[in-house]
Order: structure tokens, then C-alpha cells, then sequence
């Protein structure tokens, strides 16, 4: 449960409070069997003062401004994880026929610029793929900056951060991705947190269908470049028999299930349910067996073999070719081997933009260097951001560049970049910071005098503390720390204490109090020895 004060939030005029129950944070919030493989009804009574607004996970709410009490219900069975409650200064405006949007009243009117009919069109295009949408009402609240994910599927009520809605992609994908929650994860859930692929491998995958009904193919195919970019990217850093890339992770006794939350869980798990629908020939075949397994299974929590025996009886061909042992590819090792995914989606649908990038970045990374005015020729505000974060990601991994290079680039690009959303800035300022480029340290010191959410200050104090930063980074902070959330600042007083950041990663979604830990964007953590930074987990919950 975080309580914020008003300065904590944007309007700075009442406080606010939110719940944050996956995976299993909610033990604190009420008695509960706190596992997705029970599921319950819920009734809710909720008290708050006058011009205090409550909202809840719910399917059905009442109020009584005489007594100041809400009352609410959910009337189909849900795992603990997704009761969910959210209280503060939020009006709302409708946005489609079943959708509207919460908000600070200061933030409202660009929350319904960015939404306003966009959520029923993805509803109803997911529901052309995986049958009716069950849960009546899609509505969406947006957290104050303190919020420690990027996005949480709670049924009927999603929760996002305030600070994704100046990056219109990354907003655009995550609201599809809580959508698709509502079909996996939420109507069929995973009965025990060892198998979270379940739910995030196939709302992941649920998403990229939904986005190429929606966007074309070329969109999701970057989009997808970038992801599995991360995802090798991880690989590395925490190599290739780490026993948390298995989609079958080993749940030990006392270890919270949040730190075994990593990209394998939604990326390898996405390859392997793309592979199945690779199987049939047609993803709309494969999108038939999925509207039968949600029909056969809603409202109910399952394990993997649930799925792979729904898929194979109702495939029998393919059972009769027996696709589950083929040599290199048996269900079993996709499930229980170590190490990148054992085959990955074909991505040349997307080559339109992702060739722009590729042959931008190696004009900057060839020697000698003597592409610079075809380089600097390149446009990068006429790009998508998608396209623009892909390239800036590469450069960060090839960092430090030589000092030619990061002069020439700032020299190309930084004006334009200013201007960009701060999924773009944070990348350059990465880049930045990691290459110890002076002269643009002062936009550095603006960005992290004007950011109060983890996914857009931790990354860069990391950086700033590997490095030979350490001194500004500390300036910066003390200047800040009264506009942190008091969990923020002690991780960010942790990463400048040690100077270094040996920190495991804890999921964002399931953030406690005591627990000091290097933070990634969205729901996605991992137990590892290494920095990971934003821009190597970017994903929604």
C-alpha cells in the first residue's frame, strides 16, 4: 500500500494512495490465499474523506456522498493479486462506449488526447481474436510518478504511470498489452508463479496480434526487434545457463516470486507460444485453438501442460507428427532449457523500418569515420520512436564510443533530440553519462531535476555511479530528494552509497517498502550480478 503526499503528486493538492499487489504484495493489504491458483469474488466497503475519490478493481460500485462510503463487488473469480484499489484527486471523462479515463484533473485533458477512442478499437480487435470481452467495463487510472511500474492489468481498471503518456508508442503498447491481460492472465491465469510465462508469454503475444490488426506488420515487427534486442541483451549479462531464463523457473522456498520476473518470462515466452502458432500454418488457426483454450479454462488458473495437451488434442494432426519431441525443439526444452529462445519469429515484415536504423548505426561505427554528412543527413524527428530508441540502444551498447564519435553525434543530433519524448532523452543522456561527454551533462542535471518516477532516474544514477560521476550525481540528488518517493530515494541513496550497483533486481510490480533494489521499467525483474538499466527492460506487466 503507498501512501503519497500531496507533493508526491502532480497536482500537489490532496493525497493519494494505491495498491500494487502482484505477485504477492497483497498478504499485506487484507487476509488473503495469496496465490494465483486460487481465485475468489470480492466485496469491498472503502471510507474516504470528502473530494477523495476510490476506485477499485471491480465490476460493480456504489456511493454514498451522505456517509462518504463506497461500496464495491467483482463478481467473477479473481486470483489476490488483482484486487486492486487506488484513492485521490481523479476526475474522469469517458473515451469510448465501455472505456473512460481517470486522472489528476492537470493531466485529464491529455490522457483523453492520447485515449479518446482508441481503447475500443483495440478491445474490439482483440475480441475478433479471442472472443467476447468478459470483464463490462475498460477503464483506466494514472498514477502519480511514484507508481513503481509502468503498467498493472487489473480487471476493469488498469493502472499506468502518468510519465509514459509523453511517449505515445510506449503508451500505445502498453494499454494493448493490459488489454490482452484481460484474456491471459486475468480470465485464465497461471496456477503458480513458476509458470508467469503463461500469462505474460501470451498476452505478450495476444498484444503483437493485436497491434498487427491494428498498426500493419511493419509496426510490430519493430516493435518486436527492439524487445528481443533486450532480451539478448540480458542474455548477456546474465549468461546463458542462468537458471532464471528457463520459462520453468524453480521457485525455492522463500524467495518472493517477483524476483524470478524477467524479460525470458515475456520475450522467450512470446518465441515459444510463437512457435506453437507457427505449427498450424495460419495465426488464425492458432487464434481459433486460443478462443476455445479461454472458453475451456476462463475463470480459472492453469499450468503448462494444461495448454500444450489443449493445443495438441485440438490440432490432432499435429499430434499424430508428434511436434512436441521434434529434435531441438521439444516442448520439454522450450520449457526447461537455460538460454535464449530455441527459434525466434521471422522479422523481415518489419525490415522497412528497421533497415533505416541498422544502416544509420553502422555509419557511426565504422572506421574510419567518414560518413558523417550522410549520417548527420538522417532526420531522426521524422522516425518512430521505436525506430530512434533501437538505434540509441545499440549505441548505448557499444559505449563508450570513441570521443570523435560522441562529439559528432551530439554535434547531429542532440538539438533534435531535446525535443522527443523521454523514452528518446534518457537514452541520449545515457549515452552521455557513459561516455563522460561534458558538454551536455547540464541537460543531464534538467532531466533529473524534473523526473520523480524510478523508471526515468534510477537508470541514469547507475550510470552516473559506474562512472567517474559519482560527485554530480550526488549534487543532483540532494537538490532533489524532497520531490522522491521516500522508497526512491533509498534506493537511489543505496546505488550512490556503493557507488557501484551489485543490487538485484526486484519486480516492479511488487515493490515493498525495505526492499533496496536497482529498478526496471514495468513488471520485470531478475536475480542478477549486473547493471540493467531501463533500456534493457521495457516492458508492461
Amino acid at each position: 500500500i503507498w501512501w503519497l503526499d500531496p507533493e508526491l503528486t502532480y497536482g500537489n493538492a490532496k493525497p493519494f494512495v494505491f495498491t500494487q499487489g502482484h505477485s504477492v504484495c497483497n498478504r499485506s493489504f487484507f487476509p488473503c490465499f495469496d496465490t494465483p491458483a486460487v481465485k475468489c469474488t470480492y466485496s469491498a466497503t472503502v471510507k474516504a474523506p470528502a473530494g477523495i475519490q476510490v476506485l477499485m478493481s471491480a465490476t460493480q460500485s456504489t456511493y454514498s456522498e451522505e456517509e462518504g462510503v463506497y461500496q464495491f463487488y467483482m463478481e467473477y473469480p479473481v486470483p489476490a493479486y488483482l484486487v486492486a484499489l487506488v484513492a485521490g484527486d481523479l476526475i474522469h471523462a469517458d473515451i469510448g462506449p465501455r472505456s473512460r479515463v481517470w486522472a489528476e484533473p492537470c493531466l485529464l485533458p491529455t490522457a483523453i488526447s492520447k485515449l479518446s477512442g482508441m481503447v475500443e478499437r483495440w478491445l474490439t480487435a482483440a475480441e475478433s481474436l479471442y472472443g467476447p470481452y468478459i470483464w463490462g467495463r475498460y477503464d483506466i487510472v494514472f498514477l502519480p510518478p511514484s507508481f513503481p511500474i509502468v503498467a498493472m492489468e487489473n480487471p476493469c481498471l488498469t493502472f499506468i504511470i502518468s510519465s509514459i503518456l509523453e511517449s505515445d508508442e510506449f503508451l500505445i503498447i502498453d494499454v494493448i498489452h493490459e488489454v490482452a491481460h484481460s484474456w491471459f492472465g486475468n480470465a485464465v491465469t497461471n496456477a503458480t508463479w513458476e509458470e508467469m510465462w503463461l500469462s505474460e508469454g501470451l498476452a505478450t503475444y495476444a498484444q503483437r496480434r493485436i497491434t498487427t490488426e491494428t498498426y500493419g506488420a511493419a509496426f510490430t515487427c519493430l516493435e518486436t526487434a527492439f524487445r528481443l534486442d533486450a532480451l539478448h541483451r540480458q542474455m548477456k549479462l546474465l549468461g546463458e545457463d542462468n537458471p532464471v531464463s528457463k520459462l520453468q523457473v524453480k521457485l525455492e522456498p522463500g524467495v518472493n516470486p517477483s524476483n524470478l520476473m524477467n524479460l525470458f518470462t515475456y520475450e522467450k515466452g512470446y518465441c515459444f507460444v510463437y512457435y506453437l502458432s507457427q505449427l498450424c500454418g495460419d495465426p488464425r488457426h492458432f487464434d481459433s485453438f486460443l478462443r476455445a483454450y479461454i472458453e475451456k479454462y476462463k475463470f480459472t488458473s492453469v499450468v503448462a501442460q494444461d495448454l500444450l495437451d489443449s493445443f495438441l488434442n485440438f490440432f490432432p494432426e499435429l499430434k499424430e507428427q508428434c511436434v512436441e519431441s521434434k529434435a531441438g525443439l521439444e516442448f520439454e526444452r522450450w520449457l526447461n532449457a537455460t538460454g535464449p529462445p530455441l527459434a525466434e519469429p521471422d522479422l523481415s515484415q518489419g525490415s522497412s523500418l528497421t533497415r533505416p536504423v541498422e544502416t544509420l548505426f553502422k555509419l557511426w561505427t565504422t572506421e574510419p569515420l567518414d560518413s558523417v554528412a550522410a549520417a548527420s543527413s538522417v532526420d531522426l524527428t521524422k522516425w518512430r520512436t521505436f525506430q530512434t530508441v533501437l538505434f540509441l540502444d545499440r549505441l548505448l551498447d557499444g559505449s563508450p564510443l570513441p570521443h570523435e564519435v560522441i562529439k559528432k553525434l551530439s554535434e547531429c543530433y542532440s538539438s533534435q533530440l531535446d525535443s522527443m519524448n523521454a523514452e528518446i532523452r534518457i537514452r541520449w543522456l545515457q549515452i552521455v553519462v557513459r561516455n563522460d561527454y561534458y558538454p551536455d551533462l547540464y541537460k543531464v542535471r534538467r532531466f533529473l531535476e524534473n523526473q520523480m518516477s524510478r523508471m526515468y532516474t534510477i537508470p541514469l544514477y547507475e550510470d552516473l555511479c559506474t562512472g567517474t560521476l559519482k560527485s554530480f550525481a550526488l549534487e543532483i540528488f540532494y537538490q532533489t530528494q524532497n520531490q522522491l518517493h521516500p522508497n526512491l530515494r533509498k534506493t537511489i541513496q543505496q546505488i550512490l552509497s556503493q557507488g557501484l550497483n551489485p543490487l538485484p533486481a526486484i519486480d516492479t510490480t511488487a515493490v515493498t517498502t525495505d526492499t533496496p533494489a536497482m529498478v526496471l521499467e514495468d513488471k520485470v525483474s531478475e536475480a542478477t550480478n549486473g547493471a540493467i538499466s531501463l533500456r534493457d527492460v521495457n516492458v508492461s506487466a
